[in-house]
């Protein structure tokens, strides 16, 4: 099995944390969203405990929320000690709502609306991400006139490539977040903000992209983003004391992907750090991480039914399921590879080469091709594991789709933490 908590049962069905995902099928419905929160909670521990051991004082990750936003997430990550990255109102919102405290909120976006920073402001929103000397202005103005001084990260682009999928890749000179190091305007960014009353700089935020597998590309990041901060230094007196180095680690989607010792990378990252200030004679800043994709990916899995098999003869096999890109849009938008199990018959050899295709009217609805599973009958259930991260929080209503059900497993049970939407909820909106 890809991960420890799965396994198979006497009867021959995939399990998750114990409980027979057939069970979770019968019982809730597919497709179905399911998430082992006892996985969740290891992963934040991990990250929690290896940067409160390796890094400066203060250290700590913030969840990713963009990867899987919905109320009951946010107890759990803010009980194992983290903070929380948001990125529109809507975000804010939803951690405000599930009791999440509103100065352990960072407040991302390349384009937060003017109605977002009063709103993020008048919650009490506890650090702002600055994107750019627009956003700067507006949030300063906003600020003063709410009569507080709001902390703030700048966001800088380092100019690096982690060899990850184009599409995720944000540390590159020319891209739509931060202001560039290379063209001298970031240094300016600096000089703006610290000019600017209504804000108090604490530090800058740089982040390079995810789905990285190694610590040498978050070495890099420091060497450059230390360079900076030496920079600023010489040039306009100030000393960051906060370094957030955006994305954490990757996650193995499939048997191929290399397995990750995240405390092992952090204290690599934390031993470079150390060597780069004391080299430079800087003092050791604080370090935010944020990670999502490595706290909740492998902590989730979605459910299927097998509905129409069919064979083209010198072609391939399809097996349709009841879901597709409407809850997992990744395999349309990036071809990301998944592993997929037929949760019926897990002890079945898995030797039914096959493509998953969705049920929407598009021929680029597809979840795996060419994967081998035991072979099908209509109504198996279908498991396509590693879908915690971005699955529920891209999902969509093509076709007039309805969103599944997501359940959270803990401590042997399952509980439905978000109901399946119903054709009413659309409905309701329309005049």
């Amino acid at each position: 099995m890809l991960y420890s908590n799965l396994s198979v049962n006497d009867a021959g069905h995939l399990c998750v944390a114990g409980i027979d995902a057939c069970e979770l099928a019968a019982t809730y419905g597919t497709p179905l969203y399911v998430l082992d929160e006892d996985r969740v909670r290891q992963n934040c521990r991990t990250y929690v405990q290896a940067m409160k051991t390796y890094l400066p004082e203060g250290s700590y990750p913030l969840f990713a929320s963009k990867t899987l936003c919905f109320k009951g997430i946010y107890p759990i990550v803010e009980s194992e000690g983290t903070g929380a990255d948001v990125v529109s109102a809507g975000e804010v919102a939803t951690a405000l709502a599930a009791g999440f405290p509103a100065d352990k909120l960072f407040f991302h976006g390349s384009n937060k609306t003017d109605d977002e920073i009063a709103y993020g402001v008048r919650s009490g929103v506890g650090c702002f991400v600055v994107d750019n000397v627009d956003e700067l202005a507006t949030l300063a103005r906003e600020a003063r006139s709410q009569g507080i001084v709001q902390k703030v990260l700048l966001r800088v682009t380092v100019g690096l490539d982690p060899h990850t999928l184009a599409a995720i890749n944000t540390g590159k000179v020319d891209s739509q977040f931060g202001v560039p190091i290379e063209t001298g305007q970031a240094l300016r960014f600096v000089r703006q903000a610290l000019a600017t009353e209504g804000v108090d700089v604490l530090g800058f935020h740089s982040h390079i992209g995810s789905q990285i597998f190694e610590a040498t590309s978050f070495c890099d990041q420091v060497d450059r983003l230390l360079a900076f901060a030496c920079d600023v230094r010489d040039e306009l007196g100030y000393v960051a004391g906060t370094f957030n180095l955006g994305g954490g680690f990757a996650v193995p989607y499939v048997e191929a992907d290399p397995r990750i010792d995240i405390a092992a990378n952090i204290q690599a990252i934390a031993t470079h750090l150390q060597s780069g200030c004391e080299r430079n004679d800087y003092p050791l800043p604080r370090v935010l991480m944020e990670p999502g994709r490595s706290l909740v990916a492998d902590a989730g899995l979605t459910l299927y039914s097998a509905g129409r098999i069919k064979t083209i003869e010198g072609y391939r096999s399809y097996v349709m399921v009841d879901g597709g890109m409407t809850d997992n849009p990744r395999y349309a938008l990036y071809k990301s590879a998944y592993t997929v199990l037929n949760a019926s018959r897990a002890n079945a050899p898995a030797d039914f080469a096959c493509t998953i295709a969705g049920r929407c009217c598009e021929s680029g609805d597809r979840i795996a091709e060419d994967v081998f599973i035991a072979r099908p009958e209509h109504d198996d259930v279908i498991a396509v594991l590693t879908t915690g991260a971005y699955n529920f929080a891209m999902s969509s209503n093509y076709n007039r789709v309805l969103r599944p059900a997501l359940v959270v497993i803990a401590n042997g049970q399952a509980r439905v933490a978000v109901r399946r939407q119903t054709i009413d909820d659309h409905l309701a909106l329309e005049a």
